[in-house]
This record gives C-alpha cells, structure tokens and sequence, in this order.
C-alpha cells in the first residue's frame, strides 16, 4: 500500500527535526505509541514526553498520543530492521500527512539485539522503548526505578528523533560525547549516552535526568531560527 511503499525511504533519526521545530507547515503532531499486550507505557513518562516536546517544539494545534495495543509477534531479539519494519506496518499515517507530524513508538516484549540496550531510535520517525531490558536494569540494581528509567528513556530517544547532538547539524557548542557520538557529555542531560544504557545505574543512584540541557536546547532554538544549518540529511516533505 501507499505507506509501506513510503517506509521505503523512512529517513534517519534527526530527519524530520525541522518539521517539529517548524509550527508553519506541521502546526499539530500526534505521537503514536503502539505496545505490546502488557506492556504499555507509564502515565508518568507518557505525560513528561508531551511536556519535554510542547517544551521545544512549535505546534500551535498541540501534541496528542494516540495509543494502541499492538501484536508484533516477536517476543524474542529484535534487530534495526526488525523496529523499523513493525513499526511501519503499525503506523496509522505518513509520519508527514497534511500539516500533522507523526512521530512513533513501539514497546514490544523481547530485548534488542544488543541486550545492553534500552531504547534506540531506527528512523526519521520511529523509535523503541524495551520495557524488559528496563525492567532487568532496575531489577538488577534495585534503583533507580523501572519507571524512573523509562520515564528518562523516552525523553532520551525523542531527543535523537529531534537530531540531538549534532545528528543533522553541528553544535556550535562543545557537548557531544566523543567517545559515544549523537550523546552529550553532560551528565545533568536527558541526552546523556548513559541514559539508554543498561550499566544506567553505574552512574546515577536514583534522579536521573529528564530535561534537556542549555546546549541542547540553544541547538534547537538555532535549528529553529536557522542561525545553525542543517545538513541535507533531512526528510524532506
């Protein structure tokens, strides 16, 4: 059909981060979660993501969830391929349909292919949260909590879809983690390369990081006004 023709080209993450910046052309958004039986998201994270992306993002109509339970039938290891291919075959719309963007999230059960992580995003608009790799973190180190770290998570992986740091632009800024490229090296930011990490409780006891920092969102304020360029990595309309 016309979306799955259209996933062909889904873009990288970072690609539509004009369009969620930009309150002209897109002036409304709706953030599909779609989640496996028993694994839908926290009140908790789903509320701090509306809030994190009405805090940066122009969209004068406002930002929705729409949620939806959803059988992937995968419960096992999940590849790149694997997120994005399920979640276009769940999306309800092109990403960019009319003046509403549409970004994704799936929570599946399983693990990702690399069990150390947590959430990873795999397009222009799609991402995914492993509540079971969440779980295991928490479970094995008792704090922070699940929940705690999801609600970080979340927020973390929209960061990536926003292009944070330095995935379709350059920072004038020195805040990308050398040593984990497209993270901040600031450990007081949501971008922070820990965050989507298992060894998570490594380096934070129990208040993780919801927010992002001043030189993340000076990056998105001159995406916004253009006074940082993009890269041609963008998915253009």
């Amino acid at each position: 059909d016309a979306l799955a023709n259209l996933g062909l080209n889904r873009g990288i993450p970072g690609g539509l981060t004009l369009a969620c910046l930009d309150g002209s052309t897109y002036t409304s958004m709706v953030v599909e979660i779609d989640y496996e039986a028993g694994y839908e998201p926290e009140s908790t994270s789903t509320d701090l993501l509306i809030e994190r992306l009405e805090s940066v993002c122009d969209k004068p109509q406002g930002i929705e969830l729409k949620l939806t339970e959803t059988d992937f039938e995968n419960e096992d290891i999940w590849s790149p391929d694997n997120v994005r291919d399920a979640g276009w075959d769940a999306k309800s719309h092109d990403p960019r349909d009319d003046s509403t963007l549409y970004w994704q999230v799936i929570f599946p059960a399983g693990v990702y292919e690399d069990s150390s992580v947590l959430g990873v995003a795999v397009d222009a608009s799609t991402i995914a949260i492993f509540k079971d790799s969440i779980d295991d973190a928490e479970n094995f180190f008792r704090r922070p909590s699940a929940e705690k770290i999801e609600n970080s998570v979340l927020v973390h992986e929209f960061g990536h879809l926003l292009g944070l740091v330095n995935t379709v632009y350059t920072s004038p800024a020195d805040h990308e983690d050398s040593s984990h490229p497209g993270h901040s090296n600031n450990e007081d930011s949501v971008m922070y390369w820990a965050i989507e990490s298992s060894s998570i409780a490594n380096f934070f006891d129990n208040d993780l990081p919801t927010e992002f920092d001043l030189d993340d969102k000076q990056d998105l304020q001159g995406l916004a006004d253009g006074s940082i360029p993009c890269t041609d990595q963008l998915w253009k309309p």
